[in-house]
Protein backbone atom coordinates (compact mmCIF):
# COMPACT_ATOMS: atom_id res chain seq x y z
CA UNK A 1 0.00 0.00 0.00
CA UNK A 2 1.04 3.70 0.06
CA UNK A 3 2.12 5.54 2.62
CA UNK A 4 3.48 8.81 4.03
CA UNK A 5 6.57 7.79 5.85
CA UNK A 6 8.60 10.25 7.99
CA UNK A 7 11.87 8.50 7.71
CA UNK A 8 14.21 11.16 9.49
CA UNK A 9 14.23 14.73 10.79
CA UNK A 10 12.95 16.74 7.98
CA UNK A 11 12.63 13.81 5.32
CA UNK A 12 9.14 12.73 3.99
CA UNK A 13 8.24 10.70 1.54
CA UNK A 14 5.21 8.56 0.07
CA UNK A 15 6.45 5.09 -0.13
CA UNK A 16 4.97 1.61 -1.08
CA UNK A 17 4.88 -0.24 2.45
CA UNK A 18 3.36 -3.23 3.46
CA UNK A 19 0.08 -4.14 3.51
CA UNK A 20 -1.27 -3.92 7.99
CA UNK A 21 -2.64 -7.13 8.86
CA UNK A 22 -5.12 -6.93 12.25
CA UNK A 23 -4.53 -9.15 15.52
CA UNK A 24 -6.89 -10.90 17.70
CA UNK A 25 -8.93 -7.59 18.99
CA UNK A 26 -7.83 -4.94 15.90
CA UNK A 27 -9.62 -3.82 12.98
CA UNK A 28 -7.97 -2.95 9.27
CA UNK A 29 -9.26 0.56 8.31
CA UNK A 30 -9.47 1.99 4.47
CA UNK A 31 -8.71 5.26 5.23
CA UNK A 32 -10.98 7.43 3.77
CA UNK A 33 -9.39 10.72 5.14
CA UNK A 34 -6.24 11.78 7.79
CA UNK A 35 -6.16 14.93 9.15
CA UNK A 36 -2.56 17.35 9.32
CA UNK A 37 -2.03 18.68 12.95
CA UNK A 38 1.09 20.47 14.97
CA UNK A 39 1.80 17.21 16.51
CA UNK A 40 2.92 15.75 12.63
CA UNK A 41 5.24 19.09 12.03
CA UNK A 42 7.12 17.92 15.62
CA UNK A 43 7.34 14.62 14.60
CA UNK A 44 8.72 15.75 11.43
CA UNK A 45 11.22 17.82 13.78
CA UNK A 46 12.10 14.70 15.22
CA UNK A 47 10.31 15.19 18.32
CA UNK A 48 7.51 12.66 20.16
CA UNK A 49 8.43 9.69 17.77
CA UNK A 50 10.55 7.51 20.00
CA UNK A 51 11.97 6.51 16.51
CA UNK A 52 11.77 6.69 12.93
CA UNK A 53 10.62 5.82 10.68
CA UNK A 54 6.92 6.22 11.30
CA UNK A 55 3.81 6.97 9.25
CA UNK A 56 2.07 9.88 10.77
CA UNK A 57 -1.78 10.71 10.66
CA UNK A 58 -3.21 10.20 14.45
CA UNK A 59 -6.68 12.11 12.81
CA UNK A 60 -8.65 9.50 10.52
CA UNK A 61 -11.82 7.93 9.87
CA UNK A 62 -12.16 5.37 7.10
CA UNK A 63 -14.17 1.76 6.28
CA UNK A 64 -13.32 -1.59 8.21
CA UNK A 65 -12.06 -3.78 5.68
CA UNK A 66 -10.64 -6.97 8.01
CA UNK A 67 -11.18 -7.74 11.44
CA UNK A 68 -9.08 -9.55 14.24
CA UNK A 69 -10.39 -13.43 14.85
CA UNK A 70 -11.31 -11.92 18.56
CA UNK A 71 -13.43 -8.95 16.92
CA UNK A 72 -17.20 -8.96 17.31
CA UNK A 73 -18.35 -5.25 17.82
CA UNK A 74 -17.96 -4.74 14.28
CA UNK A 75 -17.60 -5.92 10.66
CA UNK A 76 -16.62 -5.49 7.29
CA UNK A 77 -18.02 -2.45 5.60
CA UNK A 78 -18.80 -0.57 9.31
CA UNK A 79 -17.65 3.24 9.36
CA UNK A 80 -15.37 4.66 11.95
CA UNK A 81 -13.11 7.05 13.42
CA UNK A 82 -10.47 6.12 15.49
CA UNK A 83 -8.92 7.48 18.85
CA UNK A 84 -5.10 7.07 18.58
CA UNK A 85 -4.76 6.55 21.75
CA UNK A 86 -3.17 3.25 23.01
CA UNK A 87 -1.91 3.07 26.93
CA UNK A 88 -1.11 0.55 28.84
CA UNK A 89 -3.30 0.59 31.67
CA UNK A 90 -1.09 -0.42 34.09
CA UNK A 91 0.75 1.72 35.03
CA UNK A 92 0.38 4.36 37.72
CA UNK A 93 -1.33 7.07 36.31
CA UNK A 94 -3.30 4.73 34.13
CA UNK A 95 -4.50 2.99 37.04
CA UNK A 96 -5.84 6.60 38.39
CA UNK A 97 -7.73 7.08 35.61
CA UNK A 98 -5.12 9.70 34.42
CA UNK A 99 -4.13 7.63 31.29
CA UNK A 100 -3.27 10.52 28.93
CA UNK A 101 -0.50 10.86 31.15
CA UNK A 102 0.44 7.01 30.80
CA UNK A 103 4.27 6.22 31.36
CA UNK A 104 4.34 4.01 28.03
CA UNK A 105 1.78 6.51 26.55
CA UNK A 106 1.22 5.62 22.81
CA UNK A 107 -0.45 6.80 19.96
CA UNK A 108 -1.43 5.52 16.44
CA UNK A 109 0.30 7.88 13.83
CA UNK A 110 2.89 9.07 16.60
CA UNK A 111 4.36 6.06 17.91
CA UNK A 112 3.10 3.47 15.45
CA UNK A 113 2.01 3.53 11.89
CA UNK A 114 -1.18 6.17 11.37
CA UNK A 115 -3.51 7.22 8.92
CA UNK A 116 -1.40 9.27 6.54
CA UNK A 117 -1.85 5.59 4.23
CA UNK A 118 -4.62 3.74 2.10
CA UNK A 119 -5.10 1.41 4.97
CA UNK A 120 -4.61 1.54 8.88
CA UNK A 121 -4.80 -0.79 12.15
CA UNK A 122 -6.35 0.08 15.25
CA UNK A 123 -7.67 -1.78 18.25
CA UNK A 124 -11.43 -2.29 17.88
CA UNK A 125 -11.88 -0.59 21.39
CA UNK A 126 -10.76 2.94 19.76
CA UNK A 127 -13.35 2.99 17.12
CA UNK A 128 -16.33 4.86 16.95
CA UNK A 129 -18.88 3.34 14.44
CA UNK A 130 -20.32 6.58 12.40
CA UNK A 131 -23.93 7.25 12.13
CA UNK A 132 -25.70 7.42 8.86
CA UNK A 133 -26.03 11.27 8.06
CA UNK A 134 -22.00 11.85 8.94
CA UNK A 135 -19.52 11.60 5.97
CA UNK A 136 -16.67 9.48 6.73
CA UNK A 137 -14.22 11.64 5.39
CA UNK A 138 -15.76 14.65 7.80
CA UNK A 139 -15.34 12.49 10.81
CA UNK A 140 -11.82 12.54 10.99
CA UNK A 141 -12.34 16.11 12.72
CA UNK A 142 -13.18 14.12 15.46
CA UNK A 143 -10.32 13.36 17.00
CA UNK A 144 -8.97 17.09 17.56
CA UNK A 145 -12.62 18.05 18.85
CA UNK A 146 -11.94 15.43 21.15
CA UNK A 147 -8.76 17.15 22.17
CA UNK A 148 -10.73 20.29 22.33
CA UNK A 149 -13.53 18.78 24.84
CA UNK A 150 -10.30 17.24 27.07
CA UNK A 151 -9.57 21.04 27.23
CA UNK A 152 -12.62 21.76 28.29
CA UNK A 153 -12.59 18.98 30.81
CA UNK A 154 -9.48 21.18 32.11
CA UNK A 155 -11.76 24.49 32.65
CA UNK A 156 -14.68 22.59 34.09
CA UNK A 157 -14.36 25.48 37.09
CA UNK A 158 -15.07 28.13 34.58
CA UNK A 159 -18.28 29.67 35.43
CA UNK A 160 -21.63 30.91 33.25
CA UNK A 161 -21.04 33.96 31.89
CA UNK A 162 -17.21 34.24 31.32
CA UNK A 163 -15.01 36.18 29.05
CA UNK A 164 -12.95 33.95 27.18
CA UNK A 165 -9.71 34.79 25.19
CA UNK A 166 -8.41 32.69 22.73
CA UNK A 167 -4.85 32.84 20.91
CA UNK A 168 -4.35 30.94 17.42
CA UNK A 169 -7.91 30.78 14.99
CA UNK A 170 -6.45 27.62 13.35
CA UNK A 171 -8.88 24.59 13.60
CA UNK A 172 -8.31 24.03 17.48
CA UNK A 173 -8.30 27.69 18.18
CA UNK A 174 -12.06 27.26 16.72
CA UNK A 175 -12.49 24.65 17.95
CA UNK A 176 -11.66 26.33 21.42
CA UNK A 177 -14.72 28.75 20.42
CA UNK A 178 -17.37 27.13 19.43
CA UNK A 179 -17.02 24.98 22.93
CA UNK A 180 -16.61 28.31 24.29
CA UNK A 181 -19.97 29.31 23.03
CA UNK A 182 -21.51 25.76 23.77
CA UNK A 183 -20.52 26.49 27.02
CA UNK A 184 -21.94 29.79 28.35
CA UNK A 185 -19.16 32.49 27.55
CA UNK A 186 -20.54 35.84 27.78
CA UNK A 187 -18.40 36.31 25.49
CA UNK A 188 -15.47 34.90 23.47
CA UNK A 189 -12.27 37.09 21.75
CA UNK A 190 -9.67 35.54 19.49
CA UNK A 191 -5.48 36.48 18.54
CA UNK A 192 -4.09 36.00 15.46
CA UNK A 193 -1.24 37.65 13.29
CA UNK A 194 -3.29 35.61 10.13
CA UNK A 195 -6.03 37.76 8.54
CA UNK A 196 -7.86 34.68 6.79
CA UNK A 197 -8.05 32.70 10.03
CA UNK A 198 -9.34 35.80 11.89
CA UNK A 199 -12.13 36.17 9.22
CA UNK A 200 -13.55 32.42 9.76
CA UNK A 201 -13.45 33.26 13.82
CA UNK A 202 -15.41 36.09 12.66
CA UNK A 203 -17.80 33.77 10.73
CA UNK A 204 -18.20 31.01 13.23
CA UNK A 205 -19.63 34.16 15.67
CA UNK A 206 -16.33 35.37 17.93
CA UNK A 207 -17.39 38.71 19.63
CA UNK A 208 -14.43 39.95 18.48
CA UNK A 209 -11.19 39.45 16.15
CA UNK A 210 -7.97 41.22 16.90
CA UNK A 211 -4.63 41.09 15.80
CA UNK A 212 -3.19 42.04 18.78
CA UNK A 213 -4.78 41.68 22.69
CA UNK A 214 -3.68 45.58 22.48
CA UNK A 215 -6.88 46.03 20.41
CA UNK A 216 -8.98 44.94 22.38
CA UNK A 217 -10.96 46.95 25.22
CA UNK A 218 -10.51 44.65 28.14
CA UNK A 219 -8.27 46.66 30.79
CA UNK A 220 -9.22 43.42 33.81
CA UNK A 221 -8.09 41.11 31.58
CA UNK A 222 -9.84 38.14 30.89
CA UNK A 223 -11.60 34.88 32.77
CA UNK A 224 -10.06 32.46 30.68
CA UNK A 225 -7.35 32.84 28.31
CA UNK A 226 -6.40 29.58 26.15
CA UNK A 227 -2.99 29.44 23.80
CA UNK A 228 -3.79 26.98 20.88
CA UNK A 229 -1.02 28.25 19.17
CA UNK A 230 1.98 27.18 20.52
CA UNK A 231 4.29 30.23 19.87
CA UNK A 232 6.11 30.91 22.88
CA UNK A 233 5.93 34.99 22.59
CA UNK A 234 1.83 34.19 21.93
CA UNK A 235 2.01 32.34 25.66
CA UNK A 236 3.90 34.70 26.87
CA UNK A 237 1.63 37.87 25.96
CA UNK A 238 -1.31 35.52 26.68
CA UNK A 239 -0.12 34.69 30.38
CA UNK A 240 -0.43 38.61 31.07
CA UNK A 241 -4.01 39.05 29.84
CA UNK A 242 -5.58 36.64 32.28
CA UNK A 243 -7.65 38.75 35.04
CA UNK A 244 -7.61 38.56 38.73
CA UNK A 245 -8.76 35.04 39.73
CA UNK A 246 -8.32 33.97 35.80
CA UNK A 247 -7.06 30.74 34.37
CA UNK A 248 -4.78 30.32 31.54
CA UNK A 249 -4.85 26.90 29.93
CA UNK A 250 -1.55 25.94 27.91
CA UNK A 251 -3.73 23.97 24.92
CA UNK A 252 -1.01 24.69 21.72
CA UNK A 253 1.79 22.15 21.74
CA UNK A 254 5.08 24.38 22.27
CA UNK A 255 8.41 23.29 20.71
CA UNK A 256 10.67 21.28 23.76
CA UNK A 257 12.31 24.76 23.83
CA UNK A 258 10.24 27.18 24.52
CA UNK A 259 10.15 29.38 27.59
CA UNK A 260 7.52 32.08 28.92
CA UNK A 261 8.39 33.95 32.03
CA UNK A 262 5.45 33.60 34.76
CA UNK A 263 5.52 36.55 37.84
CA UNK A 264 5.16 34.19 40.74
CA UNK A 265 3.78 36.95 43.19
CA UNK A 266 0.62 37.93 40.69
CA UNK A 267 0.07 34.21 40.29
CA UNK A 268 -0.47 34.33 44.05
CA UNK A 269 -1.74 37.73 44.85
CA UNK A 270 -4.59 37.42 41.97
CA UNK A 271 -4.85 33.90 42.25
CA UNK A 272 -4.07 32.68 38.68
CA UNK A 273 -4.71 29.50 37.95
CA UNK A 274 -2.10 28.08 34.68
CA UNK A 275 -3.03 24.49 33.70
CA UNK A 276 -2.37 22.35 30.65
CA UNK A 277 -4.11 20.05 28.71
CA UNK A 278 -3.10 16.92 27.16
CA UNK A 279 -4.63 14.89 23.99
CA UNK A 280 -7.96 12.69 24.46
CA UNK A 281 -9.00 11.73 27.99
CA UNK A 282 -12.67 10.45 28.30
CA UNK A 283 -13.19 12.90 25.55
CA UNK A 284 -13.49 11.18 22.02
CA UNK A 285 -16.75 9.58 22.33
CA UNK A 286 -18.08 12.86 23.30
CA UNK A 287 -16.61 14.22 20.98
CA UNK A 288 -18.60 11.72 17.93
CA UNK A 289 -21.91 13.19 19.86
CA UNK A 290 -21.23 16.72 19.70
CA UNK A 291 -19.93 15.91 16.00
CA UNK A 292 -22.51 13.92 15.10
CA UNK A 293 -25.29 16.70 16.67
CA UNK A 294 -23.47 19.52 14.12
CA UNK A 295 -20.81 21.27 16.76
CA UNK A 296 -18.70 22.15 13.79
CA UNK A 297 -19.11 22.42 9.92
CA UNK A 298 -16.41 20.20 8.18
CA UNK A 299 -16.85 23.00 5.28
CA UNK A 300 -15.43 25.66 7.39
CA UNK A 301 -13.55 24.04 8.97
CA UNK A 302 -11.37 21.58 6.14
CA UNK A 303 -9.75 24.19 3.90
CA UNK A 304 -8.07 21.57 1.82
CA UNK A 305 -8.25 18.29 0.67
CA UNK A 306 -5.16 16.73 -1.05
CA UNK A 307 -4.40 13.59 -2.65
CA UNK A 308 -2.25 11.47 -0.67
CA UNK A 309 0.44 11.86 -3.14
CA UNK A 310 0.72 15.33 -2.31
CA UNK A 311 1.31 14.89 2.08
CA UNK A 312 4.71 16.47 1.76
CA UNK A 313 3.18 19.55 -0.07
CA UNK A 314 0.34 18.92 2.64
CA UNK A 315 2.43 19.44 5.54
CA UNK A 316 4.37 22.52 3.93
CA UNK A 317 1.36 24.06 3.68
CA UNK A 318 0.32 23.54 7.03
CA UNK A 319 3.59 24.92 8.12
CA UNK A 320 3.33 28.09 6.76
CA UNK A 321 0.14 28.56 8.22
CA UNK A 322 -2.01 28.17 5.10
CA UNK A 323 -5.69 27.39 5.32
CA UNK A 324 -7.89 25.56 8.09
CA UNK A 325 -7.55 21.96 8.84
CA UNK A 326 -5.93 19.93 5.60
CA UNK A 327 -6.87 16.80 4.65
CA UNK A 328 -5.30 13.75 2.62
CA UNK A 329 -6.74 11.50 1.34
CA UNK A 330 -6.05 7.88 -0.13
Amino acid sequence: MKAAVISAPGKVEVATVADPTPGPREVVVSVAACGLCGTDLHILQGEFAPTLPVVPGHEFAGTVVATGSAVTELAEGDRVAVDPSLYCHECHYCRIGRNNLCERWAAIGVTTAGGAAEFAVAPVANCVKLPEHIRTEDAALIEPLSCAVRGYDILRSAQLGTSVLIYGSGTMGLMMLELAKRTGAAGVDVVDINPARLATARTLGCSNAAGSADELDRPRGWDVVIDATGNEHAIQDALGRVGKGGTFLQFGVADYAARAVIEPYRIYNQEITITGSMAVLHSYERAAELFAAGALDPEVFISDRLPLDRYAEALSRFQAGEGRKIQVRP
